[in-house]
Order: structure tokens, then sequence, then C-alpha cells
């Protein structure tokens, strides 16, 4: 059922974000508790968790399917397609793309090369042609998580506090979520340490908030910024690409300054075209 876009407004409060949050988290820690607790079982029944299990894929989705059936719920299906005309959503100041393109992979490059390690990941046996069909798999992986994050929790909290405390609260949300991940063997975040990825969890939604500022709510930036976070072409530069970007992120906190502290230009709609009071 289509509602009006005052009711929109009046139900896209506090609650909203609190059921976002709530069946966010509900959808990804019970596929994954079930595999933590009962594993011995989780395997018989659905087979050994792995980067490319389809119940990892929908752990993963978490966030982005909390954030449409929260756009179809408050907004129906004429709302549900202004949410998704978000993904249009391009322009933005050009820094913003020379940063997604280029910046980000030289963060990867740098930090692999402080460790001793080479500028892009080692092609496997398999070829080049494989690294490329798990780049373009990885585009509706982790991206997905960006219809929540940036789609509905953004804003939302960008209602109630300036941009910069709107993305530390996701950021530390955003690396709590992932914490059963760490515990499971057959997935990335088994090898990886959990405080450097917890701070980087939070720089990363700073660094992604000016971002979508600019581009006035896009999803398609944050999607393709998420993105280049996981290409596989980017070698592994754990922990200084972490460290890395949080001097990035206290250089653009700093020039960007008065946006990030000022809810003054914030995007706030989940639903473009709400009527706010």
């Amino acid at each position: 059922m289509t509602v009006s876009t005052e009711d929109q407004t009046m139900r896209f409060t506090a609650p909203a974000l609190l059921a976002f949050f709530a069946f966010t988290f509900f959808i990804t820690w019970s596929v994954l508790g079930g595999y933590l607790y009962f594993p011995e079982q989780a395997a018989a029944t659905f087979g050994e968790i792995s980067g490319g299990h389809p119940l990892y894929f929908l752990a993963t989705w978490a966030p982005g399917i909390a954030g449409i059936v929260l756009a179809l719920a408050f907004g129906g299906l004429r709302g549900l397609r202004a949410f998704f005309s978000r993904l249009l959503l391009w322009r933005c100041a050009p820094v913003w793309w020379l940063f997604i393109l280029v910046g980000i992979p030289l963060v990867f490059m740098a930090g692999s090369l402080i460790k001793g390690g080479p500028l892009f990941a080692p092609v496997p046996p398999e070829g080049v042609g494989a690294m490329v069909s798990l780049m373009f798999m990885m585009l509706f992986l982790g991206p997905v998580e960006e219809l929540g994050w940036r789609g509905v929790a953004q804003p939302l909290l960008q209602r109630h506090v300036a941009p910069f405390w709107a993305a530390v609260i996701i950021g530390a949300v955003w690396g709590f979520w992932h914490l059963p991940a760490f515990f499971l063997a057959g997935v990335v975040f088994a090898d990886w340490n959990i405080l450097p990825f917890f701070i980087g969890n939070i720089t990363l939604a700073i660094l992604v908030t000016p971002i979508f500022n600019s581009a006035r709510g896009s999803l398609l930036l944050p999607m393709l910024f998420h993105w280049q976070l996981i290409n596989p072409f980017w070698p592994d530069a754990q922990p200084w690409d972490t460290w890395l970007l949080v001097g990035v992120a206290a250089i653009i906190v700093w020039w960007k300054r008065d946006m990030m502290f000022s809810r003054e230009g914030a995007v706030t709609e989940v639903i473009p075209g709400e009527v706010r009071s």
C-alpha cells in the first residue's frame, strides 16, 4: 500500500532507525550464529560456510535487505522506486570521484609497500580472468550493504546529529555487526585483527560521509566506494591501509569541517521528495 508523503516523513523517525538496526543484526547474526553455535549441524544441512556461500551472501546483504524492506513498508511501491532512484545520482565534486577511483587504490598500494608487499594482488593460478570475475562478483556483495547504511541509517541519523557523529555511530555499529565473522573459519575475516578492522569501519564511515552528502544522498557513489575496498586487484595492506586511511580521514574532516560538524546541507531524506515539517 502506498502511503502519503506526509506519512512517510512521520514514520521515518527514530523507531524506523531502530527497526533497521534490529532487522540487520537479526538476519546476519542468525545466519552466522548457526554456524558458530551449531557448526556440525549447519555444515551438514547447508554446507561449509565460505565467502561464496549463498548464506554468506544473505548475511552480508542484511543491511540492504533491511533498507529495502523499510522503504517498501513506509513508502509503498512508489516510495521504493524513489528510493532506488538514488542509485542514479552521480553528480558531486570531482575530487570525490578522484578519491574513489584513484585515492583508495593508492592507499592499498602504499600500505602494501610499507609492509614489503606488491603493488597489486598476486594473480592466482587460474589467471587474470578469475580475478576479473571475482571483482564483478564483489560488486554484488559488500556494496549492497550501502542500501542500508547510507540508504536509511545515514539520512535518519543526520536528522538529529551532525554528519561526523552520524558517521561515527554507523561506523561503530558497522564494525560490531561484523563481529561473528571473525570467529568463522572459511571467510576472509578469520585471518584479520578485530581492533584495526573496527577502527577502519569508523574511519570508512567518516570518509564516505562527505561523498554521500556532496552527491545529495547518492547510493551509487557509496557503493562504488565500498566496491573499491574489496576489489581483488588491490593488495593486502593490513593494518597499514587502516592507519593511512585514518590519516586521510583526519585531513578530510579538517578540510570539510563546516560540512562535517553542521547539519546544514546534510541529506536527511530516505525517500526523495519527503516533506519535512
